[in-house]
């Protein structure tokens, strides 16, 4: 990243998302584009993980972030992520859901610091079961302080 703190084109931004609890027997996928979908890059009983990168646009508002790729949905200043569940991630059920996980919790100081080292990961972690049982949908609260380096 250039000093004065404008992206560099080409800069790009290691996410994670972590699924803590999800629902036994639900399969999860990272939705790319309008259709594709993506595996989880690591799962356990407790936790299932997405590590994907987007890439920093340059041309963002003077303090703000942009975030744009693949995994990106939504207009500028409603960029957000789609996890796809059920019939919907391509498991054979009747049924299919969608999480929404805001990427506007990532702040100017959060992307800096991920920039500044190449390692850094930003994580964002969610409850994976709803209250009634089933896979959390729709907007989903981020637990914790949202967004933080990993």
């Amino acid at each position: 990243m250039a000093a004065s703190g404008k992206n560099l084109p080409g800069d790009t931004l290691r996410l994670r998302i972590t699924v803590v609890e999800p629902p036994p027997g639900i399969l999860w996928a990272l939705q790319s584009g309008l259709d594709g979908i993506v595996p989880a890059t690591a799962q356990t009983k407790s936790r299932i993980t997405f590590d994907f990168t987007v890439e920093v646009a340059p041309d963002a508002p003077a303090g703000a972030v942009r975030l744009r790729g693949p995994a990106v949905q939504g207009k500028p200043g409603g960029r957000f992520v789609y996890l796809r569940m059920g019939s919907y991630a391509g498991q054979d059920l009747a049924s299919g859901w969608r999480a929404k996980i805001s990427l506007e919790g990532i702040s100017r100081k959060l992307l800096d610091a991920a920039l500044a080292k190449r390692s850094t990961v930003l994580e964002a972690r969610f409850a994976g079961t709803a209250k009634n049982g089933g896979p959390a949908c729709a907007s989903v609260p981020l637990l914790g302080d949202g967004w933080t380096v990993a």
